[in-house]
């Protein structure tokens, strides 16, 4: 019995706190939205592209009768997530009614203006068009540049916005041939720095060049610095400026004297073709044979003399013979 009443007591209880819920819950929903609260998250690098008064419009809108219970909060995130410099929005409600609003903002690594187009790009690789209101200070790169590349670069932005050194230096990127330059403020030189791998390395070299040579040469000695290469650094020579004149000249006879592949190609072609040597035909050799004088010769052949050991009768004598 006394395990029936506590079990009829419990479920009292629960009615009587959801009628009171339910009626709270409706009370609520039907007080009108008193406050909005919209706060705008700031990083290290202020930033201005949300107006607020936008923000408060697009509340407006998705709330028309400025009843709590006609928000709807998913959605309202949703719609401020979809702005181009929003780069996260948290929406909510207090329960004393208040909707507030917590917008962090997409702060630009670079600048990029690219087959005509100008925007910004964040480091996370994200773009977002530049704002009419407000223009944030940052580096200026200008190319045809993948948005693979996106991230590498703004972490090669990053470590130039670090260094003092760089900082001082470095005001633009542009990429020409599938390769990076970096644009200088000293001079109208450009540093050529290839790919976007051993960034580090490649910007200590120019710095020691800067340090133990730059510093006592005018700066509009050279037109290209090229530090892509492993562990060296070609320079190229400004031919508007007077002092490289002579140099420029010099440097053009010794090329002129230097061989090469066209000229070599000419100077074949130029020499005269050595025709094979033609020996005159000998005529046959004929055998043309004399005639031998006809030798006659006279042979006579004598009776031998008869040998006095043993007497033979006298032998007749033979006739001549002549062999001609």
């Amino acid at each position: 019995m006394k395990n029936k009443f506590r079990i009829l007591k419990i479920l009292i209880t629960v009615i009587i706190f959801g009628f009171l819920l339910s009626f709270s819950l409706k009370r609520f929903n039907n007080k009108p939205m008193e406050k909005v609260s919209v706060q705008l998250t700031q990083t290290k690098h202020p930033v201005y592209f949300i107006d607020e008064k936008d923000i408060r419009e697009i509340v407006k809108k998705s709330n028309p009768g400025k009843r709590i219970g006609d928000i709807n909060i998913p959605d309202l995130e949703k719609k401020i997530n979809l702005l181009p410099a929003v780069d996260s929005a948290n929406v909510y409600l207090n329960l004393n009614g208040n909707l507030n609003l917590d917008i962090k903002q997409r702060v630009p690594a670079f600048r990029l203006n690219k087959n005509g187009r100008d925007f910004y790009v964040d480091e996370k690789g994200t773009e977002f068009p530049i704002s009419k209101n407000y223009s944030f200070p940052c580096m200026l790169v200008t190319g045809n540049v993948d948005k693979s590349e996106y991230v590498k670069l703004a972490e090669l932005v990053d470590k130039i916005d670090r260094d003092e050194f760089s900082k001082k230096y470095f005001i633009g990127i542009t990429k020409e041939n599938g390769g990076y330059n970096l644009l200088t403020s000293q001079g109208n030189y450009k540093v050529e720095i290839g790919d976007l791998d051993k960034i580090n390395l490649k910007v200590k070299g120019f710095k020691t060049f800067v340090e133990k040579h730059l510093v006592y040469q005018e700066p509009d000695k050279y037109s290209k610095i090229s530090v892509k290469y492993d562990n060296q650094i070609v320079t190229t020579l400004n031919p508007y400026f007077k002092e490289n004149d002579s140099l420029i000249n010099i440097g053009s006879k010794e090329l002129a004297k230097a061989p090469t592949a066209a000229n070599i190609a000419k100077k074949e072609a130029a020499k005269p073709v050595a025709k094979p040597e033609t020996k005159p035909r000998e005529k046959p050799k004929v055998a043309v044979s004399k005639p031998k004088a006809e030798v006659k010769t006279a042979v006579k052949k004598e009776n031998p003399k008869p040998k006095t050991s043993t007497p033979k009768p006298a032998a007749k004598p033979k006739a001549k013979v002549k062999i001609e």
